[in-house]
């Protein structure tokens, strides 16, 4: 007598219909509903599984006269000024190399300035604040994506 065994095929699809079906019944919230939680995403493309960087701090009463390095695919938030953050203005000598956001207050919250990359390289950056008259500069030094 002999007895025949499923297709390898038959038994993976098998499987995957299973833990398929395992997974979202983990995932299902009580009365039926299906729980969702967005990934989150930094540069790649959505769904790719990135993980969110946290920010690079410099803190506007240290970062004077010091080299900041960024990566690729992260920020610089300029952090330090809790009164004057709106007020901040940047020179930056190749702005090719980062951008400057300015801080602001949309009301709900406050937001600091940063400094964003743009491509790899090398560059100064000089800010000045109208309202305190501080004057800050600091070398940036955007590298690669790891």
């Amino acid at each position: 007598m002999t007895r025949r065994l499923p297709r390898p095929t038959a038994v993976l699809a098998g499987v995957l219909v299973l833990g398929a079906g395992l997974g979202l019944a983990a995932c299902s919230a009580p009365g039926g509903t299906t729980a969702t939680t967005p990934p989150a995403t930094t540069g790649g493309t959505p769904g790719s599984g990135a993980r969110q960087l946290p920010p690079i701090m410099a803190d506007l009463k240290t970062v004077d006269g010091s080299t900041v390095s960024v990566p690729l695919d992260n920020v610089i938030v300029l952090t330090g000024d809790t009164t004057d953050f709106k007020s901040w203005t940047a020179t930056i000598e190749d702005p090719t190399i980062v951008s400057f956001t300015p801080g602001k207050d949309d009301g709900s919250a406050q937001f600091n300035p940063g400094l964003s990359p743009i491509t790899t390289g090398t560059t100064k950056v000089t800010l000045d604040n109208s309202v305190s008259g501080a004057h800050v500069a600091f070398t940036v030094e955007v590298t690669p994506t790891k």
